[in-house]
């Protein structure tokens, strides 16, 4: 249950500073800093985790933790994308979004795209030779992967390589140590839903219509991942090459949280990301919107969306906290960016 912050600021601030000069809180602020780098083990952090302070979605200036990562598992290597060719198997290609569901970007998949979508302007492969058309260089990579798609790139499988991306490429993440009520649930298109214990970004909804719109796919490998140029590789579905880790939540049984289906990530309220399913593969009960719940034994934590729901997290229930890049080093959530 969510608890509404006192409408006094005062008396917190004051609480806060109390909190602050004491070995008792300064112990836990260790405590919780111990977890999540051991919940971080298998990333490859740059830096931290580190307590600083921020400002979160709604305001609130708190404690977070921030840790730098660089956008790329250790546990396997991403791709592969788009398939070269119509006569190619799945093994060649991704994973799209169709009806709910993951499928098989093959040679197939590209031959009935007109079909699929009911549109016979669909065309991503020279009806002469087979050959699928894609997107093979850094520059049309950027062209591509973008809103306003470049004329000459629609119809086109759109794939971003990670080489693509400076070798010394990272991702500050800030997030909240303890989850702050927000006014209401929070969208997590602006900043994605979190940060999964390989280090890697866990996003928002991919924009499906945009990309349907240009006559493009922009397939996912068999983990749910694909790059593009400003935040590099990243999920936009948790399929099951995530791993769990040791959890963050503050004593937590092991075994009621493996039975739960383990902890995969967190996300940017400062909540704990569990599996989609239960340990037993049943689904859990009781989720809202935002799809968190409680549970016996376990504090409020969200469960990741199923594969072909485009909704890693339906929103977020409580005040976010910032992604830091391009040499950003205050974590300030309730400034908006400008509109384009």
């Amino acid at each position: 249950m969510l608890i509404k912050p006192a409408s006094h600021p005062l008396p917190l601030l004051l609480a806060a500073a109390l909190m602050a000069a004491s070995p008792v809180y300064a112990q836990s602020t260790e405590s919780d800093l111990a977890r999540i780098a051991g919940f971080f083990a298998t990333a490859q952090v740059v830096e931290g985790p580190d307590l600083v302070d921020c400002t979160l979605s709604g305001g609130t200036e708190t404690s977070c933790f921030s840790i730098t990562v660089r956008p790329d598992p250790r546990d396997y290597t991403p791709g592969p994308w788009c398939p070269t060719h119509i006569s190619d198997d799945a093994d060649a290609g991704g994973l799209w979004f169709l009806d709910g569901a993951m499928v098989d970007v093959d040679g197939a998949f590209i031959t009935n795209l007109a079909e699929i979508y009911g549109d016979a302007h669909w065309q991503l492969f020279d009806p002469d030779t087979g050959a699928v058309r894609f997107t093979g260089t850094l520059e049309a990579c950027e062209a591509a992967a973008r809103p306003d798609v470049d004329p000459a790139y629609r119809n086109h499988c759109v794939q971003c390589l990670p080489e693509y991306m400076p070798e010394d490429a990272t991702i500050t993440y800030v997030i909240p140590l303890n989850a702050v009520p927000g006014q209401r649930p929070e969208r997590t298109h602006r900043g994605g839903s979190g940060i999964a214990a390989n280090g890697v970004r866990l996003d928002g909804p991919a924009p499906v219509d945009a990309i349907l719109g240009a006559y493009t796919i922009a397939p996912f490998d068999d983990c749910g991942g694909h790059v593009n140029p400003h935040v590099g590789y990243h999920y936009h579905a948790v399929t099951d090459c995530l791993s769990v880790a040791p959890t963050t939540l503050t004593s937590a049984d092991s075994d009621v949280v493996a039975a739960h289906g383990g902890q995969i990530g967190i996300a940017m309220d400062g909540y704990a990301i569990f599996a989609h399913l239960l340990a037993d593969s049943q689904s859990p009960e009781g989720l809202d919107a935002c799809h968190g719940h409680e549970a016996d034994g376990l504090a409020y934590h969200y469960h990741a969306g199923s594969a072909g729901s485009n909704q890693i997290l339906g929103c977020l229930t409580a005040q976010t906290g910032c992604v830091l890049v391009g040499g950003e080093a205050v974590c300030d959530a309730s400034r908006r960016p400008p509109r384009p």
